[in-house]
């Protein structure tokens, strides 16, 4: 879950509403794992990210977002480090200028090892680099910025000023719903109104929300299936009545007209679609129990998706059976008993 600082009346006059020991009072709160203060620095126009103290190096990374947050937002994020490790409440404690990156960042500073204690510069103020992440259980975008403590920040550029200040909590499973009703009180017990605390999505929401997606985008596929082997179907009609000439001269020689030959070419793509819709619908059953059984899951079939499937081959492929059937009629008994 996030607590955002929204400063409530007095957001224009107090840029952090936040306590300096927000990251311990809010692990104190029941059902917390941990917790953080993190917002995006703002850096002046002639302030980059380099890898050396003077110039601009070949290294610069200079639309490099640097996130200022406490060693309670690395706890709660559970960054996989490479190399190194996050810091940690001593650092915030002491001010020291730390900074954890992600691993496309060190390629583009050219920092390949952190046994040399490498530095990355920001501006003109030096901070050694502890850690490099590749991935992280929270905050995808956290890999993709500069980590600093919250204190140094605070010390070197001051309080937020383009964005107010978050806090990333982690709760344990369940608890969620009970600290966002206990995350202000915890925090700020004077001024309820300058924090609001953002529950997480809900979990039963979020998976009708994917299941419906996914059923769109099945459906759509289904379509075209059905589409292309409807378009298959009748290019078949169409070769086999090219193949039978002969057999279409011969039948309408014996007395056939050429609405007997069009009823014929019609029930057979319709009896080739039926067939198709029985073996689609067979296979695709046999999948979803196949992997219900395999994943321990109780698969659940809708007759009517099965109903309709299964009819589903015959009528629209029959449709596409029309101008082969056409054509078939169309041939003259004389021209069809010379081939």
């Amino acid at each position: 879950m996030t607590v955002e600082d929204t400063g409530g009346r007095d957001a224009d006059h107090i840029s952090l509403a936040f306590p300096q020991d927000a990251d311990q009072k809010m692990a104190r709160v029941n059902g917390v794992e941990a917790a953080g203060v993190y917002w995006k620095v703002r850096l002046a126009s002639d302030e980059s990210v380099r890898s050396s103290p003077v110039g601009d190096s070949n290294g610069a990374v200079s639309q490099t977002p640097v996130i200022a947050a406490s060693s309670g937002v690395l706890a709660a994020a559970r960054p996989h480090f490479i190399q190194g490790r996050g810091y940690d409440p001593f650092h915030d404690a002491h001010h020291q200028s730390v900074a954890v990156i992600g691993s496309s960042t060190a390629a583009r500073l050219d920092i390949s090892t952190l046994r040399t204690q490498p530095a990355l510069f920001i501006g003109n103020t030096a901070f050694t680099v502890v850690g490099i992440s590749d991935d992280t259980k929270r905050m995808p975008d956290l890999p993709l910025s500069i980590i600093i403590p919250r204190t140094t920040a605070e010390g070197v550029w001051g309080p937020p000023q383009d964005e107010r200040a978050k806090m990333l909590v982690s709760t344990q499973l369940g608890a969620a719903s009970q600290v966002v009703q206990e995350a202000a009180l915890a925090l700020r017990p004077d001024h309820l109104e300058y924090l609001r605390a953002l529950p997480p999505p809900n979990p039963k929401a979020l998976r009708n929300a994917v299941s419906s997606d996914l059923g769109q985008l099945f459906l759509l596929l289904s379509i075209v299936c059905l589409v292309i082997g409807a378009v298959g179907i009748a290019n078949t009609t169409l070769v086999a009545v090219m193949e039978r000439i002969g057999e279409i001269g011969l039948r309408r020689a014996l007395g056939a007209r050429a609405r007997h030959i069009t009823w014929q070419f019609l029930t057979e793509s319709a009896a080739l679609g039926l067939v198709g819709g029985i073996a689609g619908t067979a296979l695709g059953t046999a999948v979803v129990v196949g992997v219900s059984f395999h994943n321990e899951w109780t698969p659940v079939l809708d007759p009517g998706t099965l109903a309709a499937a299964l009819h589903s081959g015959s009528p629209p492929v029959s449709s596409h059976g029309l101008y082969p059937s056409w054509r078939a009629s169309r041939i003259q008994p004389v021209e069809a008993l010379r081939h």
